[in-house]
């Protein structure tokens, strides 16, 4: 290694978060949601607690940074706390040096002291290598696509999924306070649909559904869009003879896989076709 880095545990103060907002307006000029408010809301309003990572420094300037946040899951149907993978950037004169795996290992080491059980994340076509063969990661599933038009083709009965999000009334009211994005809900049976403001070619994108009618009834109430886009995994939904369509890989802008890598040292996998994990259980909406 060229350079003497060193790794530090994230500075969660307003001056450090400065410190890394600039470091990913750098690496990603496009990326308009990278803000001061975003990041605080991210890294430090998380009710499930502070983000856990690292930052690698070479001298006073910040090389690279790698975050994850706590979330909890049911995991086999007991609730175990764990991470949600985040952000990760290296400064481009400081890339090539190894820097992403050696923070991204500081971070699941202190999350594994933390009790975290699991991380969790959604990686795009080019990232996922990363993982799988430097980190461990089990690639799981692409994520479904879907574009379609009335009520999503719910199963309300469906077996349960091994791997699940939890979703209590704080966490839910925290995700949907996101500062950049703008959010409504829409009633389908029982159930509510919670909806992104941004459309893709008319569509409305689908945060997630949740059981309950009352849920997240502080946003405002919309008329349920005719047509709905969706993104994630979820067993209770039965696509095969619905009015949803597989957006083919050939055709999304940057497919996205979710992956799975386990710290309670059982060597835990999961399948596909057991996991719920919607839009809003990750930042792209």
């Amino acid at each position: 290694m060229s350079a003497p880095y060193e790794l530090r545990p994230l500075d969660l103060s307003d001056a450090g978060l400065a410190q890394v907002n600039a470091l990913l307006r750098t690496v990603f000029p496009e990326a308009a949601h990278f803000t001061a408010d975003v990041l605080r809301w991210q890294y430090v309003d998380n009710p499930d607690g502070p983000a856990v990572g690292f930052n690698a420094w070479a001298g006073d300037t910040l090389a690279a940074h790698y975050v994850t946040i706590p979330m909890r899951a049911r995991v086999d149907g007991v609730e175990e706390a764990g991470l949600l993978s985040l952000n990760t950037a290296t400064h481009p004169q400081h890339q090539g040096k190894g820097l992403f795996t050696r923070l991204a290992e500081a971070t699941y080491a202190a999350g594994a002291e933390q009790g975290c059980g699991f991380v969790v994340g959604v990686a795009n076509a080019n990232s996922t290598p990363g993982f799988t063969r430097k980190l461990g990661f089990q690639l799981v599933s692409p994520l479904d696509a879907r574009l379609g038009a009335g009520p999503l083709p719910w199963r309300a009965h469906a077996p349960g999924p091994r791997f699940a999000p939890v979703h209590d009334a704080g966490k839910l009211a925290w995700r949907l306070a996101h500062p950049a994005y703008r959010y409504g809900r829409a009633l389908q049976g029982d159930h509510t649909v919670l909806l992104s403001a941004r459309r893709m070619k008319g569509f409305r994108f689908v945060l997630g559904v949740e059981p309950g009618t009352r849920t997240a009834e502080e946003l405002p109430l919309r008329s349920a869009p005719l047509l709905k886009a969706f993104i994630g995994l979820d067993p209770a939904l039965r696509w095969s003879g619905s009015t949803y369509w597989n957006v083919p890989m050939r055709f999304r802008p940057a497919p996205l896989n979710f992956i799975f890598k386990d710290l309670s040292g059982r060597g835990r996998q999961l399948e596909a076709g057991a996991v719920r994990f919607h839009a809003t259980d990750f930042d792209v909406l």
